[in-house]
Parts: structure tokens; C-alpha cells; sequence
């Protein structure tokens, strides 16, 4: 095509919206970048394979290319070729040669194929001043233009208020792949998980919000590929608005499936929130591949060093870190939440590596910008948005350093709650805080318990399973001989490394699974819960399953006679937490004295049924502690229904009986047990009497009601 047939099919467009927007009558082209010379939009077949048309972007406004082309459609299949400078030295890196997504794609075309074509300069030299004239385009994947129209009907948010909420963290392919109730081609997918009888277990055991592993357009790692592996969990993005097509069971239908499965969530009342990671991206530090951000303009998308912009800041231990404060980068970051929320109608985010979100180039910074972006943002402030506070960058540890408004992974309430029952020393402090919602964390500027997810085991480590089964992490299968993964997982076999038929050991396990589950469901805060634990799922002792698309990952639903009962053990745990708002309380327990009902809110408890003195905190072996949880005692404000509760909870994580005494309390006449998790399966309220003597076995909990 001439140069003059090319101006005659493209106007100059708007610079807004970023992306490829279809109006109706055609389709609006633009692009950031602040220090290219020139754009060319690249179309190709309906096969993506083969190149059948440049055009050259017309207009550059406020560092924005653009251009409009009337015959383009829906099904469009797209990218760019950017010019510009290539100088590493000097921060930027552009290479024409090589085809990048459009950092707006709302779908991706095809999977990439690693070829040394794909990296903007000459691998084999293995030096990236060099530059590399290789065309990548049949390598890469593609851009497709969508018609974003889809038929909500009533679709409603459940809006699940925070202190009624239990999320639930599974991966898209792994939750259904094993599972007989869905039908093998829609395994593994969207349309998976929203099978009858996925919906009905996710219901059964209380979950009101399903937290899905990374889902946003990903690549495999060449050098997992190499090793027979792939990067399985996902945070390797490379499209932040694309559902990947690996969940879709048809291929050209991922945006649509996903839209489908949120829709049937909130037909039965569930949230969905997305684990997001917009941290860093797939195309690592000066030595990785060019594939976006990288040859559109790396000196505007990531952090480089101030002194030596050839190289890149490494907060995430990937090889890059997006620059978050660069105004356009945060723009993207914000446009892809929106676009989730508005468009795909998720109910919150779950932030990877949240801490460096938060990092200006001086640090972390709870007023910067993505953080007072979310807050003033009349729809991301409508939604859940919980951070994992932590990265490896400097001063990377800022749980409870988040603003009002946002929640946070407690790692205190995993490590604590796991280190209590595997029986370590000078722990009961510890969980003491953690059962009553971390407020040491917490408590400031008006939070809420809810600021702290409650958490013991998730994506990254041991099942609940693997916890009471392993001392060592068992990785072999990463190949990395072992060494990958934690190695101080404060977990206990209970006497023997694995699998085991000796039934005292399995009997303990058991045990301590419960035990686990029930500080879970009884403490105050925002309870997470790893898929499959409700039944023992196991990873044969690996805890860093990321490159594992295979059975050690995948949840394995032919649950044994033990996984039934844990099971029905876990929905009585829901139950419970339900049933009694004392033990999900939007205020946080103090200790707070009421002077007319003369009663406190939490009393902790010896085993004589007196109350502790401080000189009983520092006894370092002691692991046996009563908790009275009196909800008579809630501090002003509306009441709802069950808040005047009042509730004993007994721990015991000594590794034999310990005998308390049930202590007088005004208000009632007996207490009616509810829970033992040495007796899983005993009727619930069985009465006692004050001052009546209860014998706690060893390493159990066991939950009284107060009753008249």
C-alpha cells in the first residue's frame, strides 16, 4: 500500500481512551509513549500469523500517538512497532524489529514462542548494547480488537459486608481439574468452576468471596519450559486487561467466560476478587526479552537506577519494578482496576507484593500516589482491596503501615497461630493478638478488625496438610535440588516425615488440622482459607509449587473417609463463625471494661478460671489459655442480632490434659459446649455447670456457650 492510499484510511483519532476502542463505526487507536519518534500500527490475518498491513500513527498529543481507522472491527488482531532511540545506557531501549502488545490489549491472541528474536538485542552475544535486527513478530502474541458488549441481565454485587466475609483462595485450573462433577472439557476453566456442585461445595463450607490465583494474561518462563515445567500460579504478567486464554474453555472466549462465571458467582451470593500483579512484568531485568513496556518506552514503565539507566530496580526479586510513579504507569495501573470493576464487574483486589505500589523513588509511602489514587477513586474505594504488605526492596515490611480503607495479609497471625501449636515457647502473647484481630497491627485511624486477613496457610507454602506432615519442604520436583521454597515453616509432622499408617500419628494430625481451622474461624479479622484444606488436600510436602500444572498442584477431589470428616468438621466452623457475630466484630477487643453491666469485652483466663495477671504472660512454657469473649460488653453503636453472646474458648497446645475450671459469669446459669476438637463429631450443648472442671486434651480447643 502506497504512503497516500495509507493517509486516506487513517485519521488522527483521539488520544483517549489508551487502547484500541471500538465506537460503532470504526476503531480508535492509541498509545503512551513519551520518547518514541514514530508508531506503527501493525494488523494482521484473522490467524495472527502473518503480517498484512503497517500503519503509521498519524498524530502525537500530550506524549500519546493515535490514530483512527474506519474499516477496522471487532476481531481485529493488532500490534505496534515503536521507534525511538536505543540506547541502554541512556534508559531506553526501542527496536522497531520487534512486535510489542499494546499494554491496553483487553484480549491477547496466541501464546508466545521464546526465540532469540523476541530479545531487542543480539542474545547470542549476550551483550544488550548490542542491537538485534530479527523480526519477532511470529513469535509474539497479538493484540484483538473487542466489542465489549455483553448481556449482564440483573447482575448484582453481593456488596458482602466485611465482618460476614470468609474468602477463599483457589487457582482456576487447578480447583476443577480432578473434579468428576464438571465436565472434562470445562475443566480447568471459568466455566468450570461455576458447575452446580463447584458452587454448592464453595457455599457449604461459608465462603462469601472466592479469590482467584493470577488470571490476567501470563507467559511461561523459558527456563521452566526447558526443565518440562511452567510457570503455573501466574505472576508473570503481561497483559493487565486480558483474562488468559488458558482458563477459557473455548479459545477466541476467555473475555466472555469470565464475565459469564462472575455473573453466576453473584446469582449465588459469592464475590470475586482478583489476585493482581501489578508490581512488575513479564520481561525481567536488561537481559530479558522485549514484549511491551520494554520497546514502547522503558524509561517511562520502570524504575531504573538513577545513576545507570541500563539497569533496572529489582524490589521484586523479578529483574523490574514498574514505575508507579511516573503519572501515564500509574494511569494504566488505575484504567485496569476500573476496567475490572466496571466492566467485569469483580468485587476487589488482592494486591502481589502490595509494599511497592506503595514505593516512591524515597520509599514507601502511605499518602503516595497509587495509594491516594485508590482512596479518592469513587469506584476502587467501593470495592475490597487488600494488599500483601511486603517485597524485598528496602524497608519492603509495612504490615499494618497500609491507610483506612484497605486490608492487609497478617503473616503475624500465620506465623504466630502456627508456632503456638506446633508448641514453640513464649507464644501465648502472641495469640492472644492474633485471636483478638492483631489490634498491636491494626488499631489506629479508625480500622476496623477487618484491616488484618487472618491466614495460616495459602498459594505459597504447605497445605494445612502438608503442616502437620512435613518438618522439610520437599521440592524436588521444581528442580532446583531443594533449595527453593522457605525452610523455616514453623510445621511439625507429629513424629514422622510423610505418609504414615500409624494410626496415634494420623489420629494427631487430624487433630491438629482441626485445631488449626478452629483459631481460623474463631478470631477476629478477615478469615482467608486455601482451597482444598477443608479436606486435607496435599502437595507432598511441596511448598513452592509454582511450576507444578500437574497433580501435585491440582486439588484432588476423591477425599478419603479422614477428608470427610475434616470437611464436615470445617462447614461447623462456618457455622459457628456465622451464627455467633461475637467472633467477627467490626470493632476490636480491648479488653474494654463496662462499668454498668461490669463486665469486659475479652478476659483471658488461667486454668483455675481466674483471670491472668501480667506476671502468667511471661511464663515461657505455658501454652494452655481461656479466652471469655462477652459480647454484652460491645462498645456503643448499632447491635445487631446474637452481639450480646457470650462465648469460652479454651486452648491447649501442651501435649497433654489440662484440667480448667469453668468460671461463673453473670447473665446465664451453665455453659453448653459447641466445639471439641477432640470430639469432632459430639452432639453440640452438652451442659456444664459453673466451676464444673473440664478436661482439655492435649493440643485441642474447646468452644462454650454461655446459657441460661
Amino acid at each position: 500500500m502506497s504512503a497516500a492510499q495509507q493517509k486516506s484510511r487513517v485519521s488522527e483519532g483521539r488520544p483517549y481512551p489508551l487502547g484500541a476502542t471500538w465506537d460503532g463505526r470504526g476503531v480508535n487507536f492509541a498509545l503512551f509513549s513519551a520518547n518514541a519518534t514514530k508508531v506503527e500500527l501493525c494488523l494482521f490475518n484473522h490467524f495472527s500469523e502473518k503480517e498484512v498491513e503497517r500503519v503509521e500513527l498519524p498524530e502525537f498529543t500530550d506524549e500519546v500517538w493515535h490514530g483512527y481507522l474506519p474499516e477496522a472491527r471487532p476481531g481485529t488482531i493488532y500490534a505496534y512497532r515503536v521507534y525511538g532511540p536505543y540506547e541502554p545506557e541512556a534508559g531506553h531501549r526501542f527496536n522497531p524489529n520487534k512486535l510489542v502488545l499494546d499494554p491496553y490489549a483487553k484480549a491477547i491472541e496466541g501464546q508466545l514462542r521464546w526465540h532469540p528474536s523476541v530479545f531487542g538485542y543480539e542474545m547470542e552475544a549476550g551483550d544488550d548494547l548490542t542491537f538485534d535486527t530479527r523480526d519477532s513478530a511470529m513469535y509474539m502474541p497479538k493484540a484483538r480488537v473487542i466489542d465489549p458488549a455483553f448481556t449482564w441481565g440483573a447482575d448484582r454485587k453481593p456488596f458482602t459486608p466485611y465482618d460476614h466475609s470468609l474468602i477463599y483462595e483457589l487457582h482456576v485450573r487447578g480447583f476443577t481439574k480432578q473434579h468428576m462433577g464438571v465436565p472434562e472439557r470445562l475443566r480447568g476453566t471459568f466455566r468450570g468452576l461455576i458447575q452446580p456442585e463447584v458452587i454448592r461445595h464453595i457455599k457449604s463450607i461459608g465462603v462469601t468471596a472466592v479469590e482467584l490465583m493470577p488470571i490476567h494474561m501470563f507467559i511461561n518462563d523459558d527456563h521452566l519450559l526447558r526443565k518440562d515445567l511452567t510457570n503455573y500460579w501466574g505472576y508473570n504478567t503481561l497483559g493487565f486487561f486480558a483474562p488468559d486464554r488458558r482458563f477459557a474453555s473455548v479459545y477466541d472466549f476467555a473475555f466472555s467466560e469470565f464475565k459469564e462465571m462472575v455473573n453466576h458467582f453473584h446469582d449465588n451470593g459469592l464475590e470475586v476478587i482478583l489476585d493482581v500483579v501489578y508490581n512488575h512484568t513479564a520481561e525481567g531485568n536488561e537481559k530479558g526479552p522485549t514484549f511491551s513496556f520494554k520497546g514502547i518506552d522503558n524509561a517511562s514503565y520502570y524504575r531504573l537506577l538513577k545513576d545507570r539507566p541500563r539497569y533496572y530496580i529489582n524490589d521484586t526479586g523479578t529483574g523490574n519494578t514498574l514505575n508507579l510513579s511516573h503519572p501515564r504507569v500509574l494511569q494504566m495501573v488505575t484504567d485496569s482496576l476500573r476496567y475490572w470493576v466496571q466492566d467485569m464487574h469483580v468485587d476487589g483486589f488482592r494486591f502481589d507484593l502490595g509494599t511497592i505500589l506503595a514505593r516512591e523513588d524515597y520509599g514507601f509511602d502511605e499518602g503516595g500516589g497509587f495509594l491516594d489514587s485508590c482512596r479518592q477513586d469513587p469506584i476502587l474505594s467501593s470495592v475490597k482491596l487488600i494488599s500483601e504488605p511486603w517485597d524485598c526492596g528496602p524497608g519492603g515490611y509495612q504490615v499494618g503501615r497500609f491507610p483506612p480503607g484497605w486490608s492487609e495479609w497478617n503473616d503475624r497471625f500465620r506465623d504466630n497461630v502456627r508456632a503456638y501449636w506446633v508448641g514453640e515457647q513464649h507464644e501465648l502473647p502472641n495469640l492472644a493478638k492474633r485471636l483478638t484481630g492483631s489490634a498491636d497491627i491494626f488499631n489506629h485511624r479508625g480500622r476496623r478488625a477487618w484491616a488484618g486477613v487472618n491466614f495460616v496457610t495459602a498459594h505459597d507454602g504447605y497445605t494445612l496438610n502438608d503442616l502437620v506432615s512435613y518438618n522439610h519442604k520437599h521440592n524436588a520436583a521444581n528442580g532446583e535440588d531443594n533449595r527453593d521454597g522457605h525452610s523455616h515453616n514453623r510445621s511439625w509432622n507429629c513424629g514422622v516425615e510423610g505418609p504414615t499408617d500409624d494410626p496415634a500419628i494420623l489420629a494427631l494430625r487430624e487433630r491438629q488440622k482441626r485445631n488449626i481451622l478452629t483459631t481460623l474461624f474463631v478470631s477476629q479479622g478477615l478469615p482467608l482459607l486455601l482451597a482444598g484444606d477443608e479436606f486435607g488436600r496435599t502437595q507432598n510436602g511441596n511448598n513452592n509449587a509454582y511450576c507444578q500444572d500437574n497433580e501435585i498442584s491440582w486439588v484432588n477431589w476423591d477425599i478419603d473417609e479422614s477428608g470427610r470428616k475434616l470437611l464436615a468438621f470445617t462447614r461447623k466452623l462456618a457455622k459457628l463463625r456465622q451464627d455467633h457475630p461475637i467472633l467477627r466484630r467490626e470493632r476490636f477487643l480491648t479488653g474494654h471494661y463496662n462499668e454498668e453491666l461490669d463486665v469486659k469485652d475479652v478476659t483471658w483466663l488461667r486454668s483455675d478460671g481466674t483471670e491472668m495477671r501480667d506476671d502468667d504472660w511471661g511464663v515461657g512454657h505455658a501454652l494452655s489459655l481461656g479466652v471469655l469473649l462477652d459480647g454484652r460488653a460491645q462498645a456503643t453503636g448499632i447491635r445487631r442480632r446474637g452481639s450480646d453472646q457470650t462465648l469460652l474458648l479454651q486452648f491447649n497446645a501442651y501435649h497433654d490434659m489440662v484440667r480448667v475450671k469453668l468460671p461463673e459469669v453473670s447473665g446465664g446459669a451453665r455453659w453448653a459446649r459447641l466445639i471439641d476438637t477432640n470430639q469432632p463429631e459430639a452432639a453440640d450443648g452438652e451442659d456444664f455447670g459453673f466451676g464444673a472442671d473440664y478436661d482439655v486434651t492435649g493440643r485441642s480447643v474447646v468452644i462454650f456457650k454461655l446459657a441460661s
